[in-house]
């Protein structure tokens, strides 16, 4: 007798049903169980979930192949200008549940590409993704004894069920002077847009070396080490360098960044002469900045720029005037730093030593650049050192923020203020000198991860209440105003909230053995470790909140290794606070370990605030802080980075914001930053620096805090203590706010529906008309019917990507 079925499995039937059909359910039933029998060898005896989630990602897979070839043969009979996008770093995340609910499966089977890779394929542009496939991660952070360390990330161990290696396609990745070649094999893996027939495409290369790498003239020894040398080609995409805000001139890493655009340009270029619609005999680069738009990401890719002038020149034979033309309306450049000691600045003798010929092509640019620069402003030497792509202090070094910028036809920043201070600052000349040529692009992030994927019980909500068309228009959300004094969504709202809490406080209990109140405030800081992030300040006012719980008298009497010991100090003031019986549950603190994003997906949900306090005009943009605001956490902030106009969209009165603005920042660096006199002046701040500095939090080594104490009262670039206590005040109103549900449920609301400005679908729209050059495309080709017309379709599909 069969068991009858609950609501939520009946309401999931009839889900599945609506979405994929009855026959298609017994499909990817059979698809599954086809997978796991003849892909993975395995049975359900012995299968792990491992094998499960294989068989489920080739099942899944298989429903984009035909839409992935399709996609590729419509861009070859159109023959649309493409969009290539070069990033050394692509943040994938979890692709099965985002590729579910793109393809409209999510709801079968309950289980990144990037937020911008999504969004193009979404909008049905015609565009690439290009990298590099590192075969370790940044690393997996692991704290022991309250220090950092770290653990390979050796992501590629049991496989990738998503890629597809492309060996057909191997290309000579790069040739050093020392005549040393390596090869760069391509891996490629589907983008599918959100409810469409897109499927785009990421290539991701690996170096790999010849078979006769270094087998002339060998004899049995020789034989033998040059095979293990083949490990010095293939090293360089072995790991993934951590973007530390801190830019260091690795030679690998330099090797890495020309690996990647050399094998990108050649694949761009193969592809754009292979077109249908290519001129037969002598390819015509005429019309290459028309068929073609290369974003840099960052200066990473910066050497596309002279590779790209060297195939030009050399190898196509155009005139250099020609080719510089053609360069500079192809590519376009964002910028994601405002630090200095961020900003890539190769040196030129190593450049010399590997890349001679690039060299030769940068001064050649520089020497051009230069004479305009002269012409416009005869005898200004000091404007002519500034602008020069060759810095001359110290070693000599080429600046490739610089280089980008000349040799790109756009310039944008990530956010509204940034790219203020980019053009009125850090590249002032240039704006001055071009200033069309400088935009804003402002970040986004994709609503199907960061709302529909991590948070499905608001999503649904919002959708009952709205629609479900907000997936694809953000700008909906601002019809939750209208519910905003409505009790009933008010109380689902917060308790779509609670039970994410819920969710998240068993998590922390189960991997961090610390049992916290689901019913207290989720104060979360998402960031990187670094000093201009301002965790300091964050852990400086925990310190403080755990003296007023105590009611103590008050008392009269850069770089890695500075992240680190921010991280110690976090993890020894949690050591104290989360032991301490007066204390209780009534503060904990928890460093939540490898952070990635599976974790973040189950953090964002359940965040009440959101810390969002790096100094002002430090911070690029920022796209945490529109994650934690579209589920439906509140900001307390700074006016920096996308938070401006984030309290633009929502009013600042529905943010927390607090400290020094910009121009506050500006004057206080004329006037001069006195840390010393806010630790006299503040009591509380003067009791928390009293306590590291004598060993409180460090009985064992009161000296441990040393550097970083001595660091925030003579050497703080990032003025902690002068917005300590604006922070202190402004957190007395977020507890106070946080006693009232309704209202505080009622700002979020505010916020949720103010977020449709931070979808990455406005901004690559942005991009496509304003700097590519490009309109959406609408791929609506039916599947084919017939075995054979599919296999031969696939075939010749193949063939062109």
């Amino acid at each position: 007798m069969a068991t009858p079925l609950t609501d939520q499995e009946k309401r999931k039937q009839i889900s599945i049903r609506g979405i994929v059909g009855v026959e298609n359910v017994a499909e990817l039933k059979k698809s599954f169980n086809r997978h796991l029998h003849f892909t993975l060898v395995k049975d359900r005896n012995i299968a792990t979930p491992r094998d499960y989630y294989f068989a489920l990602a080739h099942t899944v897979r298989d429903h984009l192949v035909g839409r992935w070839i399709r996609t590729q043969q419509f861009y070859y009979e159109a023959d649309p200008k493409r969009v290539y996008y070069l990033s050394l770093e692509f943040y994938m995340g979890r692709t099965l549940q985002n590729t579910m609910i793109n393809l409209g499966l999510q709801n079968f089977i309950e289980n990144r590409s990037s937020c911008f890779l999504d969004s193009m394929a979404t909008l049905g542009l015609a565009a690439y993704g290009y990298g590099i496939r590192y075969e370790y991660g940044i690393f997996n952070q692991k704290i022991r004894d309250g220090w950092q360390v770290e653990e390979a990330d050796d992501w590629l161990r049991h496989g990738n069920p998503w890629e597809k290696a492309r060996p057909e396609y191997m290309l000579d990745g790069s040739k050093w002077v020392d005549t040393q070649v390596v090869l760069a094999m391509p891996y490629d893996t589907p983008i599918p847009g959100y409810m469409n027939n897109t499927v785009n495409t990421m290539r991701l290369w690996s170096a790999r070396a010849p078979n006769d790498f270094n087998l002339r003239d060998f004899n049995v020894g020789d034989y033998i080490q040059a095979v293990l040398d083949r490990n010095l080609a293939e090293n360089i995409s072995r790991v993934l360098y951590p973007n530390d805000n801190f830019f260091e001139g690795k030679e690998l890493r330099l090797k890495q960044e020309y690996f990647v655009v050399a094998a990108t340009l050649q694949d761009i270029i193969r592809r754009f002469k292979t077109t249908k619609k290519g001129t037969p005999g002598r390819t015509s680069f005429e019309s290459f900045p028309d068929k073609v738009a290369i974003q840099l990401n960052d200066t990473h890719p910066a050497m596309a720029i002279p590779e790209l002038m060297r195939i030009f020149v050399d190898i196509e034979k155009l005139d250099w005037d020609t080719a510089w033309d053609l360069t500079r309306r192809t590519f376009a450049y964002t910028n994601h730093t405002v630090l200095p000691e961020a900003l890539e600045r190769w040196p030129v003798e190593l450049l010399e030593t590997l890349l001679p010929r690039h060299l030769q092509i940068i001064y050649q640019i520089n020497q051009s650049h230069l004479d305009r620069i002269s012409a416009l402003f005869p005898n200004n030497i000091d404007k002519l050192r500034k602008m020069s792509l060759i810095e001359e202090d110290g070693c000599k070094r080429v600046n490739m923020a610089h280089l980008c910028i000349v040799g790109s036809h756009a310039v944008n920043g990530v956010a509204e203020i940034h790219s203020n201070i980019i053009k009125t600052e850090v590249f002032r000349d240039f704006s001055e000198l071009e200033p069309e040529k400088f935009q804003n692009k402002t970040n986004g992030i994709t609503p199907r991860r960061w709302l529909l994927l991590c948070n499905p019980g608001l999503a649904e909500l919002i959708a009952e209440v709205i629609g479900e068309d907000y997936v694809k228009d953000l700008g909906q959300l601002e019809k939750l105003n209208d519910f905003v004094d409505d009790a009933a969504f008010i109380r689902d709202v917060s308790k779509v909230k609670q039970d994410n809490k819920l969710k998240f406080a068993q998590y922390l209990e189960n991997e961090y053995r610390v049992k916290i109140n689901p019913s207290s405030m989720f104060d979360v800081h998402v960031k990187r470790i670094h000093e201009y992030k301002r965790q300091l300040l964050n852990c400086l006012h925990i310190i403080t909140m755990y003296n007023l719980i105590h009611c103590r008298p008050l008392q009269a009497a850069p770089g890695y290794h500075m992240a680190k010991m921010i991280i110690k100090l976090i993890t020894s003031v949690g050591e104290v606070v989360n032991n301490d019986p007066v204390v209780g549950n009534k503060l904990k603190v928890i460093f939540l370990e490898n952070y990635r994003v599976s974790l973040a997906e189950k953090v964002i949900p359940a965040t009440d605030l959101s810390e969002q306090i790096s100094t002002a005009g430090t911070e690029a943009s920022g796209t945490g802080n529109m994650k934690f605001m579209l589920n439906g956490a509140l900001t307390i902030g700074t006016m920096d980075g996308a938070n401006v106009e984030m309290a633009e969209e929502a009013g600042e009165e529905n943010l927390f914001i607090f400290g020094m603005r910009v121009e506050d920042v500006a004057e206080l660096d004329k006037k001069g930053y006195d840390a010393m006199s806010y630790y006299k002046k503040i009591p509380e701040l003067k009791e928390v620096m009293d306590q590291i500095t004598s060993g409180f939090f460090s009985p064992k080594n009161p000296e441990l805090f040393k550097d970083l104490t001595n660091m925030l009262f003579k050497y703080d670039r990032f003025k902690v203590f002068a917005d300590f206590e604006a922070y202190m005040k402004c957190q007395e109103k977020v507890s106070k706010l946080y006693q009232n549900p309704t209202e505080w449920t009622k700002m979020v609301i505010k916020n949720i529906a103010a977020t449709g400005k931070f979808s990455s679908d406005r901004t690559i729209t942005e991009y496509a008309t304003e700097v590519w050059g490009v309109k959406p495309t609408d791929l609506k080709i039916p599947p084919p019917n017939e075995p054979r017309e599919a296999i031969e379709e696939t075939v010749r599909a193949l063939k062109k990507m």
